[in-house]
């Protein structure tokens, strides 16, 4: 046995090799172990019929190999035919040397009941935020005192000693604007569905970064323009953009350019590990030119309090993901050094809607 065959034999994680037609052309003893099958019994045979994601994976598959750029999914329900489905980190990447093919990498997790991109199930981490939240409203209080305290210090102190209280304020301040974001995670109301022109959201969100947080950088639109409506509360896909727009802008060193794209997909869908799903047809496209996501977060960046910055409180992007889980619909992230791509797949209205909002 080469070195190579017996690492790849020893991976203690299921790990698929997948050729350039998308068939299964080798497994480890672990991938046979998560199938429940021989690697007889799954060579040759295509990777998604063998495989189940809880996700719309195929398209980002794709990319993924069009561009010779990794691909990290996390918290997604795998499944097969031969086995229930487990929560799990997916990782896909290039195969050096074999032109077309990927590796796949499933990581099952053992946390139950975390929250997956395209579901609303109770999660650990969201009952985390739920004992932060309890938290946040029990030391806002104190921390009102210890404001005012030093607040009425600083009115007979020498000019030295000012510089402390007004850091005492300062931070103060700073820890009761965090309480607040966490406590608009934990209060986030369910979305007012209707049909929404997803072409006005972008633009409203376009209009204010470039008059705030975004003033430094270029935005350009590139919009499909017979895209239909989408199927969701306007105000929360507002919120999706700025949040995505403000990191965009925060990443760049001076300044950047970011696209802001949209397309219809007619086979996009949400496929679950049961075998049903829905259409996710409409989908826009968030691109900057920054430096990308660090790679030590790539695969958590959803989950809350991470954040690839200094000061960061992490509920950023863990507020988008939730807001999307909540329109049953899809985000991803692709990121490389100069381009980094978040992806959000939309709900099409069903017409009943229309006809309500005319009424």
């Amino acid at each position: 046995m080469t070195s190579d065959q017996s690492i790849w034999t020893s991976l203690p994680v299921p790990a698929f090799i997948i050729d350039a037609e998308d068939r299964i052309s080798d497994v480890n003893s672990s991938g046979e172990g998560f199938l429940n099958a021989s690697r007889k019994a799954v060579m040759g045979h295509p990777v998604w019929d063998q495989i189940a994601v809880d996700a719309p994976l195929e398209e980002a598959f794709l990319r993924a190999r069009r561009q010779g750029t990794p691909l990290f999914v996390n918290d997604v329900d795998i499944g097969s035919g031969n086995r229930a489905p487990l929560q799990c980190a997916l990782q896909i990447a290039p195969l050096v040397g074999h032109p077309g093919s990927m590796i796949m990498i499933i990581s099952p997790r053992e946390l139950a009941g975390r929250m997956t991109r395209g579901n609303t199930v109770k999660s650990a981490a969201q009952s985390a935020i739920g004992m932060a939240e309890m938290l946040a409203h029990e030391i806002k209080n104190p921390l009102a005192g210890i404001t005012g305290a030093a607040q009425l210090l600083s009115m007979n102190i020498s000019q030295q000693d000012l510089e402390l209280t007004d850091l005492i304020v300062a931070e103060s301040r700073r820890i009761v604007k965090l309480l607040e974001q966490v406590e608009q995670f934990g209060n986030l109301s369910q979305p007012d569905f209707k049909p929404v022109n997803i072409h006005d959201v972008l633009d409203r969100a376009r209009r204010s970064a470039l008059l705030g947080f975004g003033a430094h950088m270029t935005i350009i639109e590139d919009y499909d323009p017979s895209l239909p409506l989408a199927y969701g509360d306007p105000d929360q896909f507002l919120q999706v953009v700025l949040n995505l727009l403000k990191n965009a802008s925060e990443a760049a060193d001076g300044s950047g350019t970011i696209r802001l794209r949209t397309y219809f997909e007619h086979s996009f869908r949400l496929r679950r590990s049961d075998g049903s799903g829905h259409s996710l047809p409409l989908q826009i496209e968030i691109i900057d030119d920054g430096p990308g996501l660090p790679e030590n977060i790539r695969s958590d960046i959803f989950d809350p309090f991470v954040s690839g910055r200094e000061n960061g409180t992490g509920l950023g992007l863990a507020l988008v993901s939730k807001i999307i889980s909540d329109h049953d619909g899809w985000i991803s992230a692709e990121s490389v050094p100069g381009r980094t791509v978040f992806r959000l797949s939309l709900r099409r209205a069903p017409q009943d809607a229309y006809e309500k909002e005319s009424i």
